[in-house]
């Protein structure tokens, strides 16, 4: 009888973590591991109790204010927050890159988010493999970088692997099979990290690459994009052969393309834009059906003028209109701390304009905050607005 009661309640967890979201829409955090920017905190690194002390208090604290999914970041550059043959543990979560790990943190992680009826997407960047302030000395032996160092090319300090070889999006697609043949996750995440953000004049290193493998294209920037477009199909079949039931997201920055430069564009006017700067054509990506749901970043105010909220979550709403591709918000809670007497963060609580503005979009279905720790810290009082939206 014991064993039936067991079996029972295992059934209805499963069953409620599948429902979850089509009962009450998708109510996501990001949990940062970069950099030690949410979890684990720097004094944490190395410590496994301390670790497991402090993502216990996120989850309970974001379970608090109504949060019903987690996008945790195992993957910042190229190495590991969870037990892999593949690429090396992460500094940021050990110490030193590589160093054995006594536990397993996304399985443990898992099943405290999924104790609390939470989502678990985690969180990859296909490309980076360390930032600008940390120096390559630290990338351990084992790392592919040290193994194939013609797989990868230098872009302002920091090393990326080389989109425009086939290997890349093999390695890639052999990381996104392992992890979801092993660990119980509900989605696969990427950001809007593709190609590097440019800086200033510098230029992207892959002429070499473009001449020795173009595949019929003249235009390098086309090239790049189709570069990207081949890695987001690949990983999508990936997941569809390995595991159907695993859902494929992007969080891409939050302007597709300015109207200035295609008619079909937001009316904006973004400095940077995914289509013409980080090659990221998430327009085709919703089109073709590669990806279950898109989360834009749409960390500006309403009635910006360059990058406006609602003209973006208008924009982006026509996007989905008739596809299968469900729609979330990236919003930005990070900018109420410390914002500048006068400004929109600094007057009122522009999360809420926002929050109520979404429901007013029906194609929008869900949010998601960046980032955990500075959510938590309550900044003019939002984690009492959104457990107040997520209570009707």
């Amino acid at each position: 009888m014991v064993k039936l009661r067991n079996i029972a309640a295992f059934v209805l967890c499963t069953l409620s973590l599948c429902t979850l979201k089509a009962e009450v829409g998708f109510r996501g955090a990001w949990i940062a591991t970069v950099a030690n920017i949410d979890w684990p905190s720097a004094d944490a690194v190395g410590y496994t109790d301390l670790q497991q002390e402090e993502m216990i208090w996120l989850l309970d604290s974001l379970q608090a204010i109504g949060i019903n999914a987690i996008v945790f970041q195992v993957r910042p550059t190229a190495d590991a927050l969870y037990q892999s043959a593949y690429e090396p543990s992460s500094h940021w979560l050990t110490g030193t890159q590589g160093d054995s790990l006594t536990w397993d943190p996304l399985q443990w992680t898992i099943d405290q988010a999924h104790r609390r009826h939470m989502e678990v997407h985690v969180w990859l960047n296909p490309y980076r493999v360390n930032l600008v302030k940390t120096d390559t000395s630290m990338i351990s032996a084992e790392h592919v970088w040290r193994q194939h160092p013609e797989w990868f090319w230098e872009y302002n300090k920091q090393w990326y692997f080389d989109p425009g070889l086939d290997v890349t999006r093999e390695w890639i697609c052999t990381i996104v099979q392992d992890i979801i043949s092993r660990y119980d996750v509900q989605a696969i995440h990427m950001d809007d990290y593709f190609y590097p953000y440019p800086v200033g004049k510098l230029q992207i290193p892959d002429a070499e690459t473009f001449a020795k493998y173009p595949r019929g294209f003249e235009d390098i920037r086309e090239w790049r994009r189709n570069n990207v477009n081949l890695a987001i199909q690949d990983i999508s079949a990936t997941i569809r052969e390995c595991k159907d039931s695993v859902q494929f997201g992007i969080s891409p920055f939050g302007v597709w393309r300015n109207a200035s430069v295609d008619s079909t564009g937001s009316a904006t006017t973004a400095g940077i834009t995914n289509y013409d700067d980080l090659y990221a054509d998430i327009r085709l990506w919703i089109k073709n059906g590669w990806i279950d749901y898109v989360l834009p970043q749409l960390y500006w105010e309403i009635g910006k003028k360059a990058a406006d909220y609602e003209v973006l979550a208008h924009w982006w709403a026509n996007e989905v209109r008739g596809t299968d591709c469900k729609l979330y918000i990236g919003m930005a809670p990070y900018k109420l701390e410390g914002a500048k007497k006068g400004s929109a963060w600094a007057t009122g609580n522009e999360i809420s304009r926002q929050m109520r503005l979404n429901r007013t979009i029906p194609e929008i279905s869900g949010e998601c905050f960046y980032s955990t720790r500075p959510l938590l810290r309550n900044p003019r009082g939002v984690c009492d607005t959104i457990k107040e939206f997520y209570k009707k």
